[in-house]
């Protein structure tokens, strides 16, 4: 109990230092939303992250529409009108005080180029990112550690090598790559089309009944978690069987052979128990990489909205509020995902 109060105590601390850190690195960083609005406002703009999600830079700045394009320059006091619509105009100080505060309330702020709330911008996202990262995640373990298991208990055999070999042929597989190569196979590239090419659900899914939006839910899922998987397998795999073959050598399992236990039972009682420490401890971990981080390049692939692509073009554009609120949310769920891991 008194190991879980200093967790739970640490968190606070930690996320004030992991958003303080973060704050100054990306608004140090050139390119920031005054930057971008003066470049718009010149005619000189571009939004890298539309050709990903089709989102265009639409700042508004009231009674000086007619600079929107082809303008030579930019008076002193539209430039401080422009700091002072995104906050620009108070210490960098103030600025990381008043969003704190804003978090406290539980106030994520508003988007920058959206025009939404972050906390919205979120939850519309959160189907995608929810699914993707806990199909992957129940889908990895529930594979990963019967296969590892099994290899570990036949060491050296031909099943242990040969699932070995196709393991590791599957992990040095570039994820771009096995993506196309589903899209190109199975969703109307050059062969059959068997899955759709994008998004979560089809546009009739509302009229469904509900036996018709599982599987159509299903059928949208099946390309991306398949390439969402290829990476992590590997991993997941080899730590299982190592941390198996590391307890079935120790001296315990010895004793209790020796006391006539079956090997059902030593596996089962004695050796699971102890090797699935190390995967639980990794759980945290896999489960914020396939949550957030590991989705981009699946979400960019399969055109489906989710807080990896959000996360991404609002780095992109310098989206603050949605940058910083995205990170508050993501790395206090992680810090409380570690506690429940250890």
């Amino acid at each position: 109990m008194n190991y879980l109060v200093k967790r739970l105590l640490l968190i606070p601390p930690t996320l004030l230092g992991i958003l303080f850190l973060n704050f100054l690195i990306v608004q140090l960083a050139p390119g920031g939303p005054v930057d971008q609005m003066i470049a718009q406002l010149q005619g000189n703009a571009v939004d890298p992250s539309a050709r990903l999600s089709g989102a265009v830079m639409e700042p508004s700045l009231e009674g000086e529409k007619g600079l929107y394009r082809g303008a030579e320059g930019l008076s002193p006091e539209i430039i401080a009108e422009i700091e002072r619509l995104y906050g620009f105009d108070q210490p960098f100080w103030k600025r990381f005080v008043t969003t704190l505060q804003r978090y406290v309330q539980g106030d994520l702020g508003v988007s920058y180029f959206r025009g939404e709330t972050v906390g919205k911008l979120i939850w519309d996202r959160l189907p995608v990112s929810m699914s993707l990262g806990l199909w992957s995640t129940l889908i990895l373990y529930g594979a990963c550690i019967p296969l590892g298991i099994a290899k570990a208990l036949r060491q050296g055999s031909l099943f242990d090598v040969w699932t070995s070999v196709l393991i590791i042929i599957g992990y040095a597989i570039p994820g771009f790559l096995f993506a196309l190569l589903l899209i190109i196979l199975f969703a109307g590239g050059s062969f059959f089309s068997f899955f759709p090419l994008r998004g979560l659900v089809s546009e009739n899914w509302q009229t469904l009944s509900w036996g018709g939006k599982i599987a159509d839910y299903l059928w949208h899922m099946t390309l991306p978690l398949l390439t969402q998987l290829l990476g992590g397998f590997a991993a997941l795999t080899l730590l299982t069987k190592n941390a198996f073959l590391e307890e079935i050598s120790k001296n315990y399992v010895t004793t209790a052979r020796a006391k006539g236990l079956s090997e059902r039972a030593v596996l089962w009682r004695h050796v699971f128990r102890n090797a699935s420490l190390v995967l639980v401890s990794r759980f945290p971990a896999s489960f914020l990489h396939l949550f957030f981080t590991g989705a981009l390049f699946v979400e960019i692939v399969f055109s489906l909205d989710g807080l990896g692509l959000l996360g991404f073009t609002a780095t992109v554009n310098r989206d603050y509020p949605v940058i910083f609120g995205t990170l508050f949310v993501f790395t206090l769920l992680g810090l409380l995902l570690h506690v429940v891991g250890d």
